[in-house]
């Protein structure tokens, strides 16, 4: 199973859509001191929206359509 999910950071007043095969353990990524990236100035995120895939290219084609709009 794949997932797509939007994070929030209440207070950033942020989102972040990403996919993963590990909810549990992505989260935890994006809020862990370890994690590098665009998501570490806008900790702490707490889970908006998921969505389940059955697999990789369906979750892939959710997210972009999640970040453009129109799936491109």
């Amino acid at each position: 199973m794949y997932y797509v999910y939007v994070l929030y950071s209440a207070v950033h007043q942020k989102t972040y859509v990403g996919y993963t095969s590990d909810l549990t353990r992505r989260i935890e990524e994006h809020n862990s001191t370890g994690e590098r990236g665009w998501t570490i100035s806008y900790r702490p995120w707490e889970i908006l929206y998921t969505e389940e895939f059955e697999n990789k290219a369906e979750a892939i084609r959710r997210q972009r359509y999640f970040k453009t709009g129109v799936g491109y």
